[in-house]
């Protein structure tokens, strides 16, 4: 702890702060008994109802309401700066847009699922800060369990010396793996839901529809209609809303030996960008098709420091050497493939004007798996979005993904003379 970042605030001020975590606290209380309580989840986890911070950018109070009291560590992480609150698993019924808008030292944050068991909430801070103090409030009468998590402002070097290896979070749940069938000869594909668990991806503006959510029931309808077939053998990176890292992602594929990986996306628009709709189809490329291709490679590629994953260790040329491995082989099978799901998707007039694109995806970066990253649509388009959510249309373009994946494998084996 730093002696100098311990003594910001004059004896005066800290009086004056006092009343304002009391005020944070005490807040909520009211505004609890003006709710209708929700109702306790299924499976019993403890809820978190409420949030709310309180302070200035010297010193910033978190308070996070709970229905029981829970089990937790707070502990930072650098580049981006960050505070990141690991719990027991709880459901977050908290209210509509919060950790949207910060105050103090916190810009931002967010919270969710991020492996069986656990959940997190991830703090982006506006500046360095440490964590001051961190402990539970028991529940008291009426009014609820409480985290809270008191934040110091600090300088870079200071805060730097609190990332220390005790402090590095747990791992995320790997990416789903099966049994290897060894003898069957029928090729793998990867199917790899984008997002998850606390990473919501982009977000319906109108409705609040969650990317997670749009993705992972496309491709479970991808996965059965594929392996009805009988002619594949398919496996999901995640099968449910849970966080899997970028690099578990392409690891999964490469290990198993897959013969072709297909990510699965739901595109967003910012508002100065205009509107757009239809799907893309991405395939990997150092220099990026245009500047949206680069943004949303970009955006895509933040999955894990959203999720508070530790990026410290990872190189920082381990794109570059990946893209110079890839095969000229592997990526002409990609642009293939690509090419296959933008024709059977042409008829339906379900596609962007510029449907072929390429950029740095992290996912698509397997120098030995053919790999592609399907847009299915803009959920910031009213017409894109009724169909991302729409069973029917569901069904419908899995069936012609599907169709897409037959012909490139029928034209693969047949120019290796595979049968």
């Amino acid at each position: 702890m730093s002696v100098r970042a311990a003594s910001l605030a004059p004896v005066l001020n800290a009086i004056l702060l006092g009343a304002i975590w009391a005020a944070v606290i005490l807040g909520g209380v009211a505004a609890a008994e003006r709710g209708t309580a929700a109702p306790r989840a299924a499976n019993d986890f403890p809820i978190a109802s409420d949030v709310r911070l309180g302070g200035d950018d010297a010193q910033t109070r978190l308070v996070l309401d709970l229905s029981e009291k829970i089990e937790f560590r707070a502990f930072t992480l650098a580049n981006p700066y960050r505070v990141v609150i690991d719990m027991s698993q709880v459901t977050f019924q908290l209210p509509p847009k919060s950790g949207e808008k910060g105050r103090g030292l916190i810009k931002a944050f967010r919270f969710g699922l991020f492996m069986q068991g656990g959940s997190r909430m991830v703090i982006d801070l506006a500046r360095p800060a440490r964590v001051d103090k961190a402990f539970v409030m028991e529940p008291i009468n009426d009014q609820p369990a409480r985290v809270v998590v008191d934040l110091v402002a600090t300088d870079r070097d200071a805060f730097m010396r609190t990332v220390l290896p005790e402090s590095r979070e747990p791992e995320p749940r790997k990416a789903e793996r099966i049994d290897d069938h060894k003898g069957d000869p029928r090729p793998l594909i990867v199917l790899d839901p984008g997002h998850g668990g606390i990473d919501n991806g982009t977000k319906a503006p109108s409705t609040g529809e969650m990317e997670k959510t749009i993705v992972l029931e496309f491709s479970l309808t991808l996965r059965d209609k594929l392996e009805k077939t009988g002619k594949y053998r398919v496996v999901m990176t995640r099968s449910d809303d849970t966080f899997v890292a970028l690099g578990d992602r392409v690891a999964l594929a490469r290990s198993r030996q897959a013969a072709l990986f297909i990510s699965i996306h739901a595109d967003a628009l910012r508002r100065v960008e205009g509107d757009a709709q239809g799907a893309t189809v991405y395939t990997l490329s150092e220099r990026a098709s245009d500047a949206r291709a680069a943004r949303l490679a970009e955006a895509e590629n933040q999955a894990d420091a959203i999720a508070g994953v530790d990026l410290s260790a990872e190189p920082k040329d381990v794109a570059g050497i990946l893209i110079d491995l890839a095969r000229r082989e592997t990526k002409g099978f990609s642009l293939q493939f690509a090419q296959a799901v933008v024709g059977e998707l042409r008829p339906t007039g379900r596609l962007h004007p510029n449907p072929l694109r390429s950029a740095a995806f992290v996912v698509l970066k397997s120098p030995d798996v053919p790999s592609v990253l399907v847009e299915l649509g803009y959920v910031t388009n009213k017409s894109d979005l009724k169909s991302l959510i729409s069973p029917e249309w569901r069904d419908r373009t899995a069936d012609l993904i599907a169709k897409a994946v037959d012909k490139f494998f029928t034209t693969r084996l047949a120019n290796t003379g595979q049968h």
